[in-house]
């Protein structure tokens, strides 16, 4: 399975380890990205701040050269993904746009291929059954706070893969990891974007807000899928802190971080180590809490296994005792299966000898009563049938 890669300026610097691991999870998860050729800056913000046409043609020369090989594309930059749909969606219902466009780029572009997110591809076209198949090292005691951010789910006419206000694509995925995703209100608030240069003071607040609502949601570290999102609540979080009077202490990860280390690599190899809060430490304490967990998960299944191998060994035993009951004294297990006298009379004259009929009722009295009364009345039904059958 390829697809068409778009690793955007920001994977290349400064989200360097949304990269690596973005690659490695491709190898594990078996699909291969083929990085667009010649590829240029999607005009993220500024694109679209400066002229319309300009913020079309930038994403959609790539969607062309990558419509040329008849790959969809994976960005999974929140940013490049959005500005990509929007590309897409204009020229599929702009005409005018759309000639506009070809003309600029020096190309012509149907925008009949797609672009994915990362949430989208990993959960729509890998699956989380093989996500689940292919985990070695599950995040199990890990809390996380899944956060989506304002761009990978808005507007919904443009993306449309999950819900806008409350999405689940992300909780999925790390679910499927082992970790917890908990519930929290500010999966999709903004966390300030670029106010954190342009006005710190306004920015601060709203990374802080981010950070103290995934705290008090019981989180211990966010999880997210833009590198803006990680750039403000990683690398910008002391700021936050010390403008707020808060301490957050909350290690940021990418979900491909997450994935490839649920997977069997070292946070070092998807270049965890390199975040501004210390991520390392919370995965260590998260890897002990794992082998605590399965050890105590063993333990009760054990303990469950112990009982009911008691528990067969007993049936057992009444089992046998029952089958000499019924083959010394059929009389007194009859009369205590049926009421009547002539219908138990008839029930001993079955057994007497037929060794199925007295496993079969001897296993029933020493596991259920009520379906051993059952047994007997059916075969008591039966064989009076049979009787009068024969009379006529």
């Amino acid at each position: 399975m390829k697809v068409a890669y778009y690793p955007g300026c920001s994977l290349e610097g400064s989200a360097i380890e949304y990269h690596v691991s973005t690659k490695r999870t491709a190898e594990i998860l078996g699909f291969e990205l083929v990085e667009i050729e010649d590829w240029n800056c999607c005009g993220a913000t500024s694109g679209h701040n400066t002229d319309k046409l300009l913020s079309i043609a930038l994403p959609a020369r790539n969607l062309a050269i990558a419509e040329k090989t008849g790959l969809n594309i994976l960005a999974p930059c929140a940013a490049c993904y959005n500005r990509f749909r929007n590309a897409e969606h204009v020229v599929r219902n702009d005409s005018n746009m759309k000639a506009k466009v070809e003309q600029v780029i020096d190309m012509e572009y149907k925008a009949e291929n797609e672009t994915y997110s990362i949430l989208d591809y990993l959960t729509q076209q890998v699956g989380l059954d093989k996500i689940a198949d292919k985990v070695t090292k599950p995040l199990k005691g890990m809390k996380a706070a899944c956060y989506y951010g304002c761009l990978l789910v808005r507007p919904q006419g443009h993306t449309g893969f999950d819900d806008t206000e409350y999405p689940q694509s992300m909780d999925n995925i790390v679910k499927s990891l082992g970790a917890e995703a908990v519930e929290w209100a500010y999966k999709t608030e903004c966390c300030g974007a670029a106010l954190a240069t342009s006005k710190p003071e306004v920015g601060q607040k709203m990374i802080a807000a981010v950070l103290k609502n995934a705290k008090e949601a019981g989180a211990e570290c966010i999880v997210t899928a833009c590198p803006l999102c990680m750039m403000n609540l990683d690398m910008r979080q002391k700021s936050a802190e010390k403008g707020s009077g808060e301490t957050f202490d909350m290690p940021v990860y990418y979900v491909t971080e997450l994935m490839a280390i649920a997977c069997g690599d070292s946070p070092e190899q998807v270049k965890a180590d390199k975040h501004f809060v210390e991520a390392l430490g919370y995965l260590r304490e998260v890897s002990k809490r794992a082998e605590e967990i399965a050890l105590k998960e063993k333990q009760q299944a054990e303990a469950k296994a112990v009982p009911a191998e008691e528990d067969e060994e007993k049936i057992q035993k009444k089992t046998q005792a029952f089958i000499k009951s019924l083959q010394k004294s059929p009389e007194k297990i009859a009369s205590k299966l049926i009421k009547d006298e002539e219908r138990a009379v008839t029930l001993v004259e079955l057994v007497k000898g037929d060794e199925k009929k007295i496993q079969k009722l001897a296993e029933l009295l020493a596991t259920d009563n009520d379906k051993a009364v059952k047994a007997a009345e059916a075969y008591v039904t039966g064989e009076l049938k049979k009787r009068e059958k024969n009379k006529e």
